[in-house]
């Protein structure tokens, strides 16, 4: 069923920070050749520098008995630049 955004989550500034960091996250995911849909995702803060960081984490659905290879993109979520790509080992 879809629905409508209210104001109130479009006001929101974690969920709209959100929203712009996973779209250019996703999209250099896809320059790379990951497939955001086939992935587990999963979002994580972290210190960076003098600030906050959005760590993506591109992994696969099927990870048992599986080692490294995931996508790690780090946003800065102010200017919503990526500050590193790194694959996993």
């Amino acid at each position: 069923m879809a629905s409508t955004l209210t104001s109130d989550v479009l006001q929101d500034d974690i969920a709209m920070s959100l929203a712009r960091v996973i779209a250019v996250a996703n999209s250099r995911a896809h320059e790379l050749g990951v497939d955001a849909v086939e992935s587990l995702i999963t979002i994580t803060q972290r210190p960076f520098d003098s600030g906050l960081v959005w760590r993506i984490n591109y992994g696969p659905k099927d990870y048992l008995g599986r080692r490294g290879g995931d996508l790690i993109i780090e946003i800065e979520p102010g200017d919503v630049t990526i500050k590193r790509v790194m694959w996993g080992q």
